[in-house]
């Protein structure tokens, strides 16, 4: 069987996506693999009492200008040279189903979380993913 060729990162670009990454790399290595590594902005405008006090156009950009200095800083620490680096706005499933497909990615490396209390009963990114994912996914448990 052969390894895989191409790898989709989803990163949540928190403290722990460090540990998503590094997995990924070494099986990336591994496999001679290519990365493509992916954060998803989903914003959600709230305006209070209906009056915008930004305009919601700006306060994405902003979001989005902060996901790429972080991705990049983040590929940068890691090693992560020749991957493709990607932000993209939209519902987090649908958009790495997307980016999966776009990319044609044979393996998806998500972050999981240990669950306690009501958390259990949250939908989280591996759990939408992993059913309806196109190929392999990975889950990278984090702390």
């Amino acid at each position: 069987m052969p390894g895989y060729q191409k790898l989709l990162v989803v990163l949540d670009l928190s403290d722990d996506s460090e540990r998503v990454v590094i997995a990924a790399r070494d099986l990336a290595a591994f496999s001679k693999a290519g990365i493509v590594a992916l954060h998803v902005v989903e914003f959600v405008p709230v305006e209070p009492m209906g009056e915008s006090l930004m305009p919601t156009v700006q306060i994405e950009e902003e979001l989005i200008k902060r996901a790429r200095d972080k991705l990049n800083a983040l590929a940068t620490r890691l090693g992560l040279e020749g991957a493709t680096l990607r932000v993209e706005t939209g519902n987090v499933k649908a958009e790495i189903l997307r980016v999966a497909e776009e990319e044609e990615a044979d393996l998806i490396v998500v972050g999981s979380r240990e669950r306690h209390g009501l958390a259990i009963l949250a939908n989280f990114t591996e759990d939408t993913v992993l059913p309806a994912a196109h190929c392999d996914v990975l889950a990278v448990r984090q702390r």
